[in-house]
Formats: structure tokens, sequence, C-alpha cells
């Protein structure tokens, strides 16, 4: 079950918020939300609930135990099992196929390559399995005694299959202590709607721009061929991708927090404007907040055969950055190629690129960053070489390439408003006018913002429905992972 379908929002999330809040009991109202997300997680691949309910019943129990062995061997030797276990799963199901295909291609084997479905979401629920069970084993927050509380937490259907990754510390306290008013109620619907507005308008309607050029390949279609691109037409479309991966990740998030505040939870941000950026640290500081914090707290200050080291570190963390995103050479690429910036602006130092040009840093990070999303999009080696080989001018040099067509001339005149609305909307050009309404100071200058507010989301999920009557299969992009 997607959120951005008919059938979640108008039959599955309304069924739920009516049975939520018959009762104000809050051992009452956890079981609704256990019995949701269930239904929730099984509705595709019924089989791979019972993973989820292994993987929390594991965990939980790991969790216990080291509570009970606080400060002794056996804590450390129980925080281990859990976390072997949860990343020997995560193996399992993401990575034995593209380990085989490359011992195969490395020693020349025939070792038959297997196809296993990946279960939907093990990337974030495994990832906040694990920060439980550290932060147990670290006293950061005390074992959860109940199991179905905990299986609360990590099958939450709001953030279970596609973040953010949500910390126990985060929601510890709202699990037995939640009220939620009539403020988190309105304020979550409405950010769920943006959130889905972000999707089904804004994501989907570039990913259209994407696919005429690169190819359905969101959808398991082969890329199209991109050597005879022009220049200015790669860059272009590439630009689209990037945009389109911004809308469609955080729509998820902003959704996933929106529900979560209408039944009483308060998630943490998972995106802060991150192409406002000046330095690629400071994207990665704004862009998957959630994951950037995960591998910070739990894998950067990790000492490596005995001793924390700084830089052979920092390139661990964006080697599983990248790995984490999929089981193909180009993710990892790409979690590298971002650890080389910030290795460099690291070696350069805060204080030295503080009095860099404004202008200047930002075309340098908008390079970046955009250059970095073609690499997350092309896991064919072939088609990657050729993006490379477009956007550098080299298709122009030695290939005859054109340096623009009037393909991608109609393509941005078509769509030319759609492009300017995202570009608009991925600045704090509406959180400014937000801030207007609610900060002046006048009750009915308050209040006109507040009714604004109210008709724009009924009518940005009017259309986001109106889109999803004959909305072809285009699933959020962080499924896969």
């Amino acid at each position: 079950m997607v959120f951005s379908s008919l059938f979640f929002l108008y039959v599955f999330l309304a069924i739920v918020f009516l049975a939520y809040y018959l009762r104000k009991d809050v051992k009452y109202r956890n079981f609704v939300l256990i019995i949701a997300s269930l239904v929730f997680y099984a509705w595709g691949e019924p089989i791979w609930v019972f993973m989820l309910i292994f993987s929390a019943w594991l965990n939980w129990f790991m969790g216990k135990k080291i509570g009970e062995y606080k400060d002794t061997p056996k804590a450390k030797t129980c925080a281990g099992i859990a976390i072997g276990v949860d990343l020997l799963l995560l193996v399992i199901f993401k990575y034995t196929g593209f380990l085989v295909e490359n011992i195969n291609g490395l020693l020349h084997t025939g070792i038959p390559v297997p196809h296993i479905i990946m279960p939907i979401g093990i990337s974030f629920f495994t990832f906040q399995a694990i920060s439980y069970v550290m932060d147990c084993y670290w006293e950061t927050v005390p074992p959860q005694k109940h199991f179905y509380k905990f299986l609360l937490y990590l099958s939450l259907f709001p953030q279970l299959v596609a973040g953010p990754i949500v910390r126990y510390s985060v929601i510890e306290h709202e699990i037995d202590n939640r009220n939620p008013s009539t403020v988190d109620i309105t304020e979550g619907a409405m950010r769920a709607i943006i959130g889905l507005s972000k999707k089904v308008i804004l994501a989907n309607g570039l990913y259209d721009i994407v696919k005429q050029y690169f190819g359905d390949f969101l959808n398991g279609n082969p890329y199209n061929d991109i050597s005879s691109m022009s220049f200015l037409g790669t860059w272009f479309v590439v630009i689209c991708y990037s945009l389109y991966v911004y809308f469609d990740f955080s729509g998820y998030s902003d959704i996933a927090i929106g529900l979560g505040r209408m039944f009483g939870f308060h998630f943490d941000e998972n995106f802060n404007y991150p192409f406002i950026c000046k330095t690629i640290s400071e994207f990665w500081q704004r862009w998957h907040i959630s994951l950037s914090s995960f591998f910070r707290d739990y894998l950067f200050y990790m000492p490596i055969f005995g001793k924390q080291r700084k830089y052979a570190n920092l390139f661990l963390v964006w080697f599983c950055t990248g790995l984490w995103h999929g089981a193909s050479w180009n993710f990892i690429f790409w979690g590298l190629y971002f650890g080389i910036f910030i290795f460099i602006e690291t070696k350069i130092g805060k204080k030295r690129m503080k009095k860099w040009n404004k202008v200047w840093t930002h075309i340098y990070s908008k390079l970046i960053i955009v250059v970095g999303f073609g690499i997350f999009c092309f896991s064919d080696m072939r088609q990657l070489g050729n993006f490379f080989v477009n956007i550098s001018g080299m298709g122009m040099l030695f290939k005859g390439n054109a340096f623009a067509d009037i393909a991608t001339w109609n393509s941005l005149l078509n769509n030319l408003f759609l492009i300017i609305f995202a570009v608009t909307v991925s600045m704090p050009v509406l959180k400014k006018v937000k801030y207007f309404f609610n900060e002046w100071g006048n009750n009915t200058v308050y209040t006109v913002g507040k009714g604004l507010g109210t008709l724009i989301c009924c009518y940005l999920l009017v259309m986001s429905s109106i889109l999803l009557v004959d909305n072809t299969n285009n699933p959020f992009l962080y499924f896969r992972f």
C-alpha cells in the first residue's frame, strides 16, 4: 500500500483515523496503530510481515537482555547478536545477488545469481532497530519492557517503508503519553497534503520529463541510450531528475511527519531546504537528515582496529551511505563521490570557505550536487559513461553531439511553469510567507493566513486526487531502499 493512492487516502486512512479516535485510552490507540501498521505492510507482500515481527521481537528481546546485563561482557554479546542478525538479514535480502554477480565477474565462476524479493522498507526499519540496540547498550535510552510497544515503534506505518529513520528516543515518551490536539490534527493533515502534492503534482510531473529522455527505469524498464543527447539537453534532464528525487523523497517525509502528528507523534525533520546550501557538507546537513545523523552517531566515531581514524571513518561512512541506497556500483560511486568533496572541504576548513564569494559557492555546490544525482540515476555503467561524456562537453568534441536541440527547448517551454514552481518550492519562499502571516502580530493577518493556508491545502488535495484517478504506476523512489 502506498500513500499516493486513493484507497489509502479515502478508505484505509479514514478507517484507521476513526477507529483511533473512538477512545482516548492510549493502550487502545497503540493497538489500533499496530494492527493498522501490520495490515499496511502486509497489503502487498503478506509473507514479509512475519520478518518484520521477528526483527521487532529479536531487537526488543536483546534490548531487554542488554538492560539486565549492563556493564558486563554479556551486554556487548547481546548487542552484537542483535546487530549481527539485523545486518545479516539486510545483506541476504538486499545484497546477495549483487555479491554473487561480482564474485562471478571477478573469479570467472558460474554461480547462479539468486533473485530474492527484497522486503519493502528493510533498510529503514533495520536501521531503526540497530539505533535502538546501540542506544540501549550506551544507556542513552532504557530498554522497552513491553514487546507490543516496541513493535509499535518499529512498525508505525507513517514512516515504516520509506522513512524517515526515527530514533526510539524521539517517540519514547509519546508511546505512553500523547493526547493529540485539534492543532496537531489540522497541522498534521496540512503537512501530509503538502507532501502528497509534492509527490503527485511535482515529482510525478518531473519524472515524466526524465523518462522521456533517460527512460522509465523506475518501473524496471531499461535506460534509454543517451549517447547522442545534446550538452544542454543532458544538463536540463539531470537537473529535472535532481528536483524529482528531492520532491519524491521529501514529499514522502512530509506525509510521514504529518500523519505521525495526526496520531500524536512528533518525528524529527528529514529535509531542510537542501538546495540552498553553499557547501557539500551543508547539503548533507539538510538532505536525508535521519540517515546522515545515523551514520554520524553510530559509524563515524567507531574505532577502526582499536583507534578512531578520522579520514578512514569518513570514507567508510560515505561508502556505507552509497551502499545503503542500493546494491549497485553507481550508488557506491555516488557515496564516495560526495565523500571526496566533504574530505576536500574538511581539509580547506570551514573558516576559509566562509570567506569565499557566496555566488561561487552556490554555483560550486549545485554543480557537484546535480552531477552527483546523475551518478545516482544510472545503474547501467555504459549509460553512466555516456552521461559523463555528455555533461562534460566531450560528446560535442569527439562524437559530434549538438550543444542544444529543439526537443530540449520544446520540453523546457512546455514544462516551464512546472520547473519554475518546483525551483520556487525547493527554496524557503513559502516558509517565509507562512512566517509573515504567523509572526506579524496581528490577529486579522494571522486569521487570513490560516484561512488561505486551509484553502490552498484543500485545493492541493483535490488536484492530487484528480491526478491520482488516472495515475500510472509511479511509486516512491525510496521504496527501492
